[in-house]
């Protein structure tokens, strides 16, 4: 009988428990209006969302560091930041004192000032929710070790979409491309807790 297979993680004795908010930074990634009513509709992003905002709620009662990340399209296109569509989306809007930081490219410290914003906050973790998982999320999550960071993403935060295979053999369903996803994330680049209640104060 083969052992089971665990993550690098695992194998290097890690904790695996997610971070607290008070020891961290809420990171919410192109929670924008594009992935609900635009060109770019995600599966769940409505459950994701909800799912957010009661993150948001806790942080903002908990004093924790929040910066929202806002992808900039060009005019006239997808996140087109001067129409609806690139705009963040009602329930998760900033409030007057919280970082935004846009950006061109899935990743999020990619021609931005974003890592200078994380380094203010002066908070080595980071919780990473929001959109796309296996893109812009995803992303940002790898780049976020290459800066020394400790990330956490509660599962039910995060959506993606339908996509083609790449071998031509049908369509891979969003759900099994966010699980997938985080999979990978989850053997070196992130702890992946199951939703936002997990995420303790």
């Amino acid at each position: 009988m083969t052992d089971a297979p665990k993550t690098l993680l695992q194998m290097a004795g890690a904790p695996l428990d997610p971070s607290p908010l008070s020891e961290s930074t809420l990171v919410i990634i192109d929670a924008q209006n594009e992935y609900r009513s635009g060109a770019l509709p995600l599966t769940g992003v409505d459950a994701a969302v909800k799912e957010i905002e009661i993150l948001l709620k806790r942080a903002r009662e908990a004093g924790t560091p929040i910066v929202h990340v806002q992808h900039k399209g060009k005019p006239g296109g997808a996140f087109d930041l001067d129409d609806e569509r690139g705009r963040i989306m009602r329930e998760l809007a900033p409030a007057c004192a919280e970082a935004v930081v846009q950006k061109p490219l899935p990743n999020a410290f990619a021609q931005t000032d974003f890592a200078e914003r994380l380094e203010a906050a002066g908070r080595k973790q980071l919780i990473i929710t929001g959109f796309m998982t296996h893109m812009c999320v995803s992303s940002t999550a790898r780049a976020a070790l290459d800066h020394g960071y400790r990330v956490t993403i509660p599962a039910s935060t995060v959506a993606t979409r339908d996509l083609p295979a790449p071998d031509g053999s049908g369509v891979m369903k969003a759900e099994e491309i966010s699980r997938y996803a985080l999979t990978e994330l989850s053997d070196r680049f992130a702890i992946i807790a199951p939703d936002a209640a997990a995420v303790p104060d």
